[in-house]
């Protein structure tokens, strides 16, 4: 079986196609767009234009899943929906324009399926850092077996949203940054524990590696991302030189205006929890929603 997903979150829109067999999903194509839909957001609620953009995405994988003579194509979505006072008005939208149901994720299970589908690939005790455009989960674990998760409700995109007024963040912008990562953090996690290794899941822990790698000659299939590195990359682009906003451009040209609110976001994590280092999952949310909803023949709720 050929299954198609979606992944509506608040900074990019995401098509992932998967060949299934025996339980197992395999990626065979991905797609992307920036759709930002974090900045859609009035009063609490994702404006008419930010569920339009949604529709268009949704209808055009829906039309190239129908191109390719695939049939399975699933939707759901994170804090883009979850995080907006109108979500049922927007998930009932996009259902009416494009035929197919969004299945809105709660951050307890955002949580858990970001784990299912990344810890794999990472140690196998830490801390799963998920950090998306508009929420972060944490999910704290031992053996592969989660020990205690929660969803902050700040992400890359939110982040430089609030507090960002030009390209890049000034230094009392910074401050701002972590100040509201901390906050979360101390209502979320009063006494957190001291944890080692983390794992880290999304786009901004992937563009975070390609940065490092460009920084600091390494491999470029390198995804091991050291808590020492992360401050060096955050003071050598605490007042980016032209050299150092061409590789930013080279390394992740999309998020060259959320990269370092994300760098900000999981060195603060870091520090708070005394990680050591960071492994990048290449994988996440997505293959968790398909093992446990797909695959495993759970229904999307």
């Amino acid at each position: 079986m050929i299954c198609g997903l979606v992944d509506l979150g608040s900074n990019t829109i995401r098509l992932s196609i998967y060949q299934c067999e025996n339980g197992q999903g395999r990626l065979l194509m991905h797609r992307k767009v920036m759709a930002g839909l974090a900045d859609y957001v009035e009063a609490g609620a994702l404006t008419a234009q930010g569920i339009q953009v949604a529709c268009t995405a949704v209808e055009e994988y829906k039309q190239l899943m129908k191109n390719l003579n695939f049939h399975h194509l699933h939707v759901f979505a994170t804090a883009s929906l979850r995080n907006v006072s109108n979500t049922e008005d927007a998930a009932g939208r996009i259902q009416a324009v494009t035929g197919l149901p969004v299945d809105v994720l709660s951050g307890t299970e955002e949580a858990r399926l970001s784990f299912l589908g990344a810890v794999e690939a990472g140690p196998e005790s830490g801390l799963l850092i998920d950090l998306g455009g508009g929420s972060t989960e944490l999910v704290r674990y031992e053996g592969r077996e989660i020990l205690s998760s929660c969803s902050l409700s700040l992400g890359s995109l939110s982040l430089f949203s609030r507090n960002v007024s030009a390209l890049h963040p000034t230094g009392k912008e910074r401050k701002a940054i972590r100040a509201q990562v901390k906050e979360q953090l101390e209502r979320h996690v009063p006494t957190p524990p001291s944890v080692a290794h983390g794992c880290g899941v999304g786009g901004t822990a992937r563009a975070a590696c390609k940065v490092a790698n460009c920084l600091f000659d390494r491999p470029r299939d390198c995804r091991v991302l050291t808590a020492q590195e992360l401050k060096q990359m955050l003071k050598r682009l605490k007042d980016p030189s032209r050299s150092d906003l061409h590789l930013l451009l080279k390394a992740a040209p999309d998020r060259i205006h959320t990269i370092i609110p994300g760098l900000l976001a999981l060195d603060t994590i870091a520090r708070v929890y005394g990680l050591e280092d960071i492994t990048v999952s290449p994988s996440g949310v997505r293959e968790g929603y398909l093992q446990e909803k797909i695959l495993k023949g759970g229904q999307p709720s």
